[in-house]
């Protein structure tokens, strides 16, 4: 891919019409997405949201992405919390990291699963996983997810919303690029201290 095809890619024309293509597809593909990322990891929830709220502005592109993220988690963490016990799990529920993020979920509940999920790049099909295997309750749980995505998810739609003005302006691009770093930084501090806060 040449240097003329990337500016090509990145032409306010080529942004405008790949928008308008997402958005005939209505609601149902801004829901669908996040749904299917949180059983499918590797694919990029961040991306998801800015998507969302580019095509259907910031309300919209953050309900849908939230309610999308928040329904994928709770289905997640529905079907393991049914079927963790089952000999498909048998590995999970014998791994030692997990089993002591378990008994650690267990002690400490909303509190530490909130701030992961306010946190845009934290694991948080691991922490499905994780919090279904433990014995925290659902409603715990879903608390600490429906509240953290919403903030993780506003954050990353307000970029989003306006993502043609950061095309156009690379200062507030190079803004939001550095916005994102330090989350993701405060992100993985706050992993490592949770990870010593558990020994």
């Amino acid at each position: 891919m040449d240097i003329h095809t990337i500016r090509e890619f990145f032409t306010l024309e080529h942004m405008e019409r790949l928008l308008e293509s997402y958005r005939d597809f209505g609601p149902l593909a801004g829901i669908l997405l996040p749904i299917v990322e949180a059983f499918i990891p590797v694919l990029p929830l961040v991306a998801f949201v800015l998507a969302n709220a580019a095509a259907y502005g910031l309300w919209a592109g953050f309900f849908y992405s939230w309610l999308g993220s928040c329904i994928g988690s709770l289905l997640l963490f529905a079907l393991v919390r049914k079927f963790g016990r089952h000999r498909f799990f048998t590995f999970l529920n014998d791994h030692p990291k997990v089993r002591q993020s378990m008994l650690w979920i267990e002690r400490r509940g909303f509190g530490p699963i909130f701030i992961l999920f306010c946190l845009p790049f934290s694991p948080s099909a691991l922490i499905n996983v994780v919090a279904g295997l433990s014995r925290i309750s659902q409603r715990q749980f879903a608390l600490a997810l429906l509240l953290g995505k919403v903030v993780m998810i506003f954050i990353i739609s307000y970029v989003g919303h306006d993502l043609l003005s950061f095309v156009q302006n690379p200062l507030k691009t190079a803004i939001a690029a550095l916005v994102i770093f330090l989350l993701w930084y405060v992100g993985k501090k706050v992993e490592v201290r949770l990870e010593l806060a558990k020994k």
